[in-house]
């Protein structure tokens, strides 16, 4: 699988169907993209692939998918990846998808107007030629629980960061990583490593992390690696633009941490974000599809998982790989509308099979 989190503005990138959301269901829409002779692009507003299942609840037993008796969250991630791998679809991370347009159309035939292509952009100043767009974004784009301090707005992208873009920006400054999963410990201590200092703090001695990530923390700050402590953030101490300290509210009082960067890492929160401005139709900021084609009101433009709505509908990652597979499909015919897809088995599909068994 081919990754991309750069954020330059390229020309214009080709292709069949664009995949917003790189969760289980989105994955599994590459993977099925694959099998139907579709090329697919994935973005995700995350910094890695899995949506809720590797951000929220990675370590969370999931026993409802088929032929698998019982799995981790961050498994089943891992096992979609292994699956798509042989078909290297791009994926772009920390890109949100921001405007859906139509493109000129290609000429009519047989007096019947062409499907328009589309032209989907992204706030990291990606652009997409496409002939489809499968939304599967889960309960909807993925936002930063950001620091609740009048302060902190202004040092946003500047000295106060909700993801690690860039470890060299962080090269021999005083970084303080505030939070307590699996994201806040992997990255403090991985800036250890090129910050002249890094302290974590946390609310509280426990954490929300794997207990091999703790015990790694721990064996760090022991070995004066790095610091650790229990607090909150109280206030943001500025010297000019730049970040100068910051005020820890502790038990017995405060105290001011020098630092240069704060990298928070509290979590997210979801909300349906520039989708909601697609016009669509929607029903309390999900998507209403029509459930043989799982397209939704806006022509070309479709929904699996979550993010989907319709009569009865069921919150199960299986429910949205059948909903992915039924949305591309009809796909196909817009990006091939010359062609008739005829169903084969992947199992006697001679050269996917060929792929598959190589890869």
């Amino acid at each position: 699988m081919s990754i991309d989190t750069t954020t330059a503005t390229p020309a214009v990138a080709t292709t069949d169907v664009l995949i917003v959301g790189a969760g289980p269901v989105g994955l599994f829409a590459a993977f099925q993209a694959g099998v139907l002779g579709l090329k697919c692009e994935l973005i995700d507003v995350l910094d890695r692939a899995g949506g809720q299942c590797t951000e929220l609840y990675p370590e969370k037993p999931i026993y409802d998918i088929p032929a698998v008796p019982g799995c981790l969250a961050q498994e089943l991630v891992d096992r979609l990846l292994e699956q798509c791998e042989p078909f290297a679809f791009p994926m772009h991370f920390g890109q949100r998808a921001e405007s859906v347009s139509e493109m000129p159309g290609a000429p009519a035939q047989d007096g019947q107007p062409a499907h328009p292509r589309m032209l989907v952009t992204t706030d990291g100043g990606k652009r997409f030629d496409v002939a489809a767009v499968l939304v599967c974004s889960g309960a909807g784009a993925f936002a930063p629980q950001r620091v609740a301090l009048p302060e902190a707005a202004a040092l946003e992208d500047r000295h106060v960061h909700y993801a690690v873009r860039d470890v060299s920006r962080f090269a021999g400054k005083r970084v303080i990583v505030a939070g307590g999963g699996d994201s806040a410990l992997d990255w403090a201590l991985a800036l250890r490593k090129v910050a002249a200092r890094v302290t974590l703090l946390h609310r509280r001695e426990g954490f929300r992390a794997a207990d091999g990530t703790v015990a790694e923390m721990r064996a760090a700050v022991a070995a004066g690696e790095m610091d650790f402590v229990v607090g909150m953030l109280g206030a943001l101490r500025t010297d000019g633009e730049a970040l100068a300290e910051v005020e820890v509210r502790t038990r017995d009082g405060s105290q001011m941490l020098p630092a240069d960067e704060l990298v928070a890492l509290y979590g997210l929160v979801s909300e349906p974000g520039p989708i909601a401005q697609w016009d669509m139709d929607m029903r309390a900021g999900r998507i209403l599809v029509d459930t043989t084609t799982y397209e939704s009101s806006r022509r070309g433009i479709f929904a699996a998982g979550d993010i989907a709505f319709y009569p009865n509908k069921q919150k199960l990652i299986l429910s949205g790989f059948h909903e992915a597979a039924l949305a591309l499909r009809k796909a196909y015919h817009y990006a091939f509308p010359e062609k008739a897809l005829v169903h084969v088995h992947t199992s006697n599909n001679a050269a996917l099979k060929e792929k598959l068994t190589h890869a």
